[in-house]
């Protein structure tokens, strides 16, 4: 029973699946090769915490950071198997032993929205926000420090069952902008407005399980599913990718020159004041004076004595 819950083993695939895929040509073509992929239910405390620890992170850094959380303050299930620590138990460590296992900036984070949590009544307050609505979830969630809106949508779709919650990142929104409204190029950054929009047009696409379909088209650019995808589509998927890569070093390029353009003009320094011709410099008649000592010792090293004739 435990694993049909955590597998949400009670949706069938298939007339998901098919209803995308009558909606969306790329998620027919994906559909098709990808089948089976399911979004997790996962527990809302671990989610909650890892996804807190995703920001500017990667997944093996991630999978570090938990793994030595777990086997500081988690109970041992068996031999070098640890469960993830209690709310209780998170709440009571001090920053110090978190920035030691590697978690940084983020340490505050995780202290703070643990004692958020217990106060407002523990697991169970996480667990009770299954079956609200998507905006009332994600306002809750937005309580907890280091919690935005992407953060905020990830929990809520992969540990409350909000399946119609859409994870934003730059990467999907350059998807939606491809795949379904083109005038989202005119947009130049990734907006509250922008964000909601994205959103929107997944839910309408794909329905009350927007979240999945979010996830299956998400997955499918991953290039370790590539050799599973039809070859035409894998290299427009690369050409996207390529121009993704093109289009953030222009963005970079363009950041720059801004901040190089909006730079206030620095003061130009006046030029140093002329020497005074010194006694011994009289043999130099008709010669310009040097506009510095050091040039002028300098000369007078290198040009060879005037020889003087009876």
């Amino acid at each position: 029973a435990r694993l049909a819950e955590y597998f949400q083993l009670e949706y069938e695939l298939d007339p998901l699946y098919a209803r995308w895929a009558s909606a969306d040509g790329r998620m027919r073509q994906i559909a098709a090769s990808l089948g089976g992929a399911r979004v997790l239910r996962q527990d809302p405390v671990e989610c909650l915490m890892a996804f807190i620890c995703s920001s500017n992170n990667n997944i093996a850094r991630i999978s570090l950071m938990l793994r030595r959380l777990r086997e500081r303050s988690g109970a041992e299930l068996c031999d070098g198997v640890y469960a993830f620590p209690t709310l209780e138990a998170l709440a009571e460590l001090d920053e110090r032993v978190l920035r030691e296992l590697g978690f940084g900036y983020r340490a505050p984070y995780v202290v703070e929205s643990a004692r958020l949590a217990v106060e407002r009544g523990g697991a169970e307050y996480l667990a009770g926000l299954r079956g609200r609505p998507r905006r009332e979830v994600r306002d809750a969630l937005l309580d907890f420090k280091g919690v935005g809106r992407k953060v905020a949508d990830c929990v809520a779709l992969f540990s409350l069952d909000v399946a119609d919650a859409i994870p934003v990142d730059t990467h999907v929104w350059r998807l939606a902008r491809r795949d379904l409204d083109p005038s989202l190029n005119d947009r130049k950054s990734l907006t509250p407005a922008v964000y909601d929009r994205v959103g929107d047009l997944f839910r309408e696409r794909f329905g009350d399980k927007a979240g999945w379909a979010h996830s299956v088209l998400f997955a499918a650019e991953l290039p370790a599913f590539a050799d599973q995808l039809p070859p035409d589509l894998v290299a427009d998927m690369r050409d996207f990718r390529r121009q993704e890569k093109d289009l953030n070093l222009r963005l970079k390029l363009e950041k720059k020159q801004r901040k190089v353009a909006d730079a206030p003009p620095t003061p130009s320094s006046p030029p140093p004041p002329p020497d005074k011709k010194d006694d011994d410099d009289d043999d130099d008649e008709g010669t310009p004076a040097p506009t510095s000592r050091t040039a002028r010792r300098t000369r007078r090293r290198v040009t060879p004595p005037t020889e003087h004739r009876d």
